[in-house]
């Protein structure tokens, strides 16, 4: 004759409920690759320039740093207005490069020289409308990191 099952069962439960679990609270988990600023001298301004990936749908709604009075979302192209916010579809790589979307960081506190980290944090709202803060460090640079590799690999003939 066989034991009785049930302490099996509930460890057989209580195994699959404890990997459940942090299955249930996890979140969108967003990817910034690249952040990099252009230099600046104290008191202008500069732009601010990163790929972000979210693994599900996601927005940048907000952005700061301690090195600017002022840090806002730009649109593409020479519009002066401030955006609100930006998607972050599931799965894409959203661009803020040159001519694109950028941060833009006013009155600097300190001059940027080439080689500087410049510390940000975005804020980013999740589809579920959590907010999550991410701390990012933005070198300066003349071009973007993808540009520079691309200079750095081409073969004159």
């Amino acid at each position: 004759m066989r034991g009785p099952r049930w302490p099996a069962l509930t460890l057989l439960y209580a195994a699959a409920l404890a990997f459940a679990l942090p299955a249930a609270v996890a979140h969108a988990l967003t990817i910034v690759n690249q952040p990099w600023v252009r230099p600046a001298a104290a008191g202008r301004s500069t732009e601010a320039f990163m790929n972000l990936t979210s693994t599900e749908g996601a927005a940048l709604v907000a952005a700061r740093s301690d090195s600017a009075a002022a840090t806002t979302l730009h649109r593409p192209g020479g519009d002066p207005r401030a955006a609100a916010e930006l998607a972050l579809p599931a799965g894409a790589i959203v661009e803020l490069a040159p001519g694109k979307y950028r941060l833009s960081l006013r009155r600097l506190s300190k001059n940027v020289r080439l080689g500087d980290i410049v510390p940000m944090t975005l804020t980013i709202r999740s589809a579920d409308g959590v907010l999550q803060d991410i701390a990012v460090g933005a070198v300066a640079r003349l071009r973007s990191p993808m540009d520079d590799e691309r200079r750095a690999h081409r073969h004159q003939h």
